[in-house]
């Protein structure tokens, strides 16, 4: 029962996350709400409002918030009615309880709240005094402004400041609040504000689990260097392999021999694929390295990652594009379900590929390809001092120069460095899709090698989706072949842009229930956990 509440409760405030970037107004009390209109005849003093704020310093941040919610409401009660309290405010202490165990984060713990919640609920409302009934509504008021502030809208950091230029959205935390203590709906037809912000939040709560259940205890398995374990092998390493892993959840049976078994194959190549290793079940230095990942650092990851899902926008049943770059990988949704994902590379740690969104406007097949000034000077400038024909020899023309240096583009074909088409989401980062003529470099486990742009393995196959509603029906696969061949750029428009959004994760829960981890490439995570853990 504690959980359906808890999910009538977040659902109710899941479906206004999208509804919070309008211009703030200007709110005026509503006056037509009084002792006869109202669906009770308990009120709450403004003026004690205003007292209840300047003795809360914890909720003084929320000051706007409080005063606009009970002003549209003319300070009529929200939490209780005639007969006691109402049910959303049984609903938001179960959520409350849950949230607090889920995330083991005592800063949502309210002492005052529960302790006159525990006792409205043991006496009737009658026997109370004015101040118990007047402080509880206040302090589930602000409790729920601050739950809601941190769980839907994230820390008060500066998400830029980390390398995310992805917009934040904000929360309307007074009109969040009255619509969800309005909504009577008790049925599961709303999705939360963003799926995998729950799936990692039940995975943080087995690591929670399995961090008690190990005591803190984590030993690294050792293992030299050159360790290549396979099938049919046998070493007294796979007994601490197979138990690790049966921790993990990758080995369905718990089993201390020290043979490669099936069993263990199945479990290598799962664990692997998680880990976004080479899946062949040969285990060796990089997968014991993974296994030897303390609990306590998973954890900190996990509420990492949770706390850049808060920072995205509500999901939406739209097409869009996102590219995560830990991963590797590029997801094409169609009508808020995912259709097809490829690999991708991404731009080394000293080229770091922009976390950012755009809108996917312009296909430019056989493309020029403009050299940056940088490589211009560090690259073709001395090999044209070395060789006289290094600019013919790689399919380049100088167009002009520019203080003391030539411009350079590299002309269409086979060998020019984007590929024989890119993909263009206008942007002040210069960053786009496109393909290259080093296909061999998508096989490789890490991929980041470009200068910050992104490259995409299946270039044809992604042309051809988003030209598949062209009205004008000659985008067939012929035709893309052929304009993907041509001596000059051939530029098409799209007729509806799609949202491309460029993330940064290195945890989440997949389409199959698998929870992944990656490296933290760039460290953004390092330096996102200094902003969240070491400050506390």
């Amino acid at each position: 029962m504690k959980n359906r509440y808890t999910f009538i409760f977040i659902s109710l405030i899941a479906i206004l996350f999208a509804c919070n970037n309008k211009q703030k107004r200007k709110i005026e009390r509503d006056t037509t709400i009084n002792g006869k209109t109202s669906f009770n005849n308990l009120f709450v003093d403004s003026a004690e409002v205003e007292n209840f704020l300047a003795g809360h310093s914890e909720f003084k941040k929320f000051e706007d918030q409080f005063l606009d919610f009970y002003k549209q409401r003319n300070y009529e009660y929200a939490w209780f009615d005639s007969s006691g309290l109402v049910e959303q405010s049984h609903n938001f202490i179960n959520l409350l309880n849950n949230t607090i165990s889920d995330l083991q984060d005592s800063s949502l713990y309210n002492a005052p709240l529960f302790g006159l919640y525990e006792a409205l609920e043991k006496d009737a409302l009658e026997h109370k005094k004015k101040i118990d009934i007047e402080q509880t509504e206040l302090l589930f008021t602000g409790q729920f402004f601050k739950y809601a502030a941190k769980v839907y809208a994230g820390s008060d950091i500066d998400a830029e400041e980390l390398g995310w230029f992805i917009p934040r959205k904000k929360v309307d935390l007074s009109a969040m609040l009255e619509s969800s203590l309005r909504s009577k709906t008790t049925t599961d037809q709303f999705k939360p504000m963003n799926a995998q912000y729950k799936l990692l939040q039940e995975n943080l709560a087995k690591f929670f689990e399995l961090d008690k259940q190990t005591a803190g205890n984590w030993d690294s398995i050792p293992a030299a260097a050159k360790l290549l374990l396979k099938k049919g092998d046998s070493a007294q390493i796979i007994a601490q392999i197979k138990s690790r892993l049966y921790l993990l959840g990758d080995m369905a049976v718990a089993d201390t021999s020290q043979k490669y078994d099936t069993a263990l194959f199945v479990a290598a190549k799962r664990f692997q694929k998680r880990m976004g290793l080479s899946i062949d079940g040969v285990i060796g230095a990089k997968m014991i390295q993974e296994l030897n990942v303390p609990v306590k650092q998973r954890i900190q990851q996990l509420l990492v990652n949770m706390e850049r899902v808060r920072w995205m926008p509500a999901e939406k049943d739209t097409n869009y594009i996102m590219v995560n770059i830990p991963e590797y990988k590029m997801h094409v949704y169609d009508s808020g379900k995912q259709i097809f994902d490829m690999n991708v590379i991404v731009g080394k740690a000293s080229n770091n590929t922009v976390i950012f969104t755009g809108n996917l406007k312009y296909i430019v097949f056989s493309p020029y390809w403009n050299v940056p000034t940088s490589i211009i000077k560090n690259e073709v400038v001395p090999g044209m001092r070395r060789d006289k024909n290094y600019i013919q020899r790689n399919n380049m023309e100088i167009t002009a120069t520019s203080n003391g240096l030539p411009v350079v583009r590299q002309k269409p074909g086979p060998n020019n460095s984007l590929g024989l088409v890119k993909f263009l989401f206008p942007n002040n980062y210069d960053i786009y899709l496109h393909d290259t003529p080093n296909h061999e470099l998508f096989n490789v486990s890490s991929r980041s090698f470009s200068h910050g742009c992104i490259r995409i393995s299946e270039p044809k196959k992604f042309a051809q989706y988003l030209l598949r509603n062209d009205t004008a029906s000659i985008w067939k696969s012929n035709v893309i072949d052929s304009s993907m061949h041509l001596t000059k750029e051939r530029w098409v428009t799209m007729k509806k842009t799609i949202p491309v959004f460029i993330v940064y994760f290195t945890a989440w829960v997949d389409k199959n229930g698998l929870l992944n981890f990656r490296k933290d490439i760039y460290g953004h995570d390092e330096k996102m956990s200094e902003k969240l853990f070491v400050s506390k």
